[in-house]
């Protein structure tokens, strides 16, 4: 059984421990995000808007940038928009007057979603080991390991042990995200306008307010993954080069130069330090925006192609291609997340390990 650095027990029997934290971790972080982005329509407000102005109906995206929320625990809040005033709660009379609701997207519903079916895969996978792996274990082991080696390429060996678990159980986590985003029914059940014309019961013509919505096609989702990722890289920068050392590594001098030489040198390596915090700032932004508009983009152009074609068949090949996205964006995010953390976790006095 291959261990991550020789060091017991197995991976994959820590990776299920990995998961279930980090599961539980960004559930509670979107529960407390209550970015501007999630205004959402109740169901019975939506349908009804919706009935009262036929007009508009074309005006209307058929996917919204914002997650809907379906219910609230506690609560609906004083300062609720008015569309979210008849959103459905639960536990609001026992609710405590000092927190906050607590809004439940279709987004974070989804989420616990894909969780669930991550946690059950891990557990089925590693529940009887075998020094043989075959079936589950066998692709546990496998992705496991090249993620493992992936982060083994690219850091140093101790900060590798550091960064893998959460690298790998975000690449994880947004390979199901994006997969089972396709999936029939994510999307596409839910509330909106009857259909008429559909002989079956409680057709409607699009899903105004959908059940499900993939995760990574919300943006507090992919804002959240890469802020926690970005304030995890700090610590590790702090933890391998100490306060002093980060900041000599981001406006120190470079090169082992010597001399005096390094009194103008230090002038032009202040100003580049003074841009490479910028850099820093604009890293977690780039990461999660570019998730979430390839996600976004994705489910808007299947929306499209599954309304204005015939039976949705010009939407067949948009899926095969979705499914590449689906694991290209995934291993785009992991591979720019070690790396930057990489950018803080270097030697920068021309290869000498730092000992912290």
């Amino acid at each position: 059984m291959k261990t991550f650095l020789g060091q017991e027990p197995p991976i994959v029997n820590r990776f299920g421990k990995i998961i279930i934290v980090w599961a539980a971790f960004a559930a509670i972080f979107l529960f407390s995000a209550r970015a501007a982005t999630v205004a959402t329509p109740s169901a019975g407000v939506a349908v009804a808007a919706v009935t009262a102005a036929p007009a508009a109906e074309s005006d209307k995206p058929l996917v919204t940038s914002y997650a809907q929320t379906l219910l609230f625990l506690g609560p609906v809040p004083p300062d609720a928009l008015p569309e979210e005033q008849h959103t459905p709660t639960i536990f609001a009379r026992y609710w405590p007057k000092n927190f906050s609701s607590i809004p439940i997207t279709n987004s974070i519903l989804y989420t616990w979603v894909v969780a669930v079916v991550i946690i059950v895969m891990v557990r089925l996978g590693t529940r009887n080991m075998k020094e043989v792996p075959s079936g589950v274990q066998n692709f546990i082991e496998a992705l496991v390991g090249g993620l493992r080696d992936m982060c083994e390429g690219m850091l140093e060996p101790k900060v590798a042990r550091w960064v893998f678990p959460l690298a790998a159980t975000y690449f994880i986590f947004i390979v199901m995200s994006n997969l089972m985003g396709l999936l029939p029914g994510v999307g596409s059940i839910g509330w909106g306008v009857p259909d008429p014309a559909s002989f079956m019961p409680f057709a409607i013509k699009h899903a105004e307010a959908p059940l499900f919505r993939p995760p990574t096609s919300d943006a507090n989702m992919t804002v959240a993954m890469s802020g926690i990722f970005f304030v995890m890289s700090l610590w590790w920068g702090l933890k391998y080069n100490g306060p002093w050392g980060l900041v000599k590594h981001t406006f120190g001098v470079q090169g082992g130069f010597t001399g005096l030489v390094v009194i103008p040198l230090s002038v032009i390596f202040l100003f580049v330090g003074c841009v490479d915090i910028i850099s820093i700032c604009i890293r977690p932004v780039a990461l999660a925006m570019r998730l979430y508009g390839n996600i976004y983009g994705g489910e808007s152009v299947l929306a499209i192609m599954l309304t204005n074609s015939p039976l949705g068949i010009a939407a067949l090949p948009f899926y095969f291609l979705e499914l590449m996205v689906a694991l290209v964006q995934a291993l785009v995010f992991t591979l720019l997340s070690v790396a930057f953390t990489s950018m803080f976790c270097s030697p920068s006095d021309g290869g000498t390990e730092h000992g912290h």
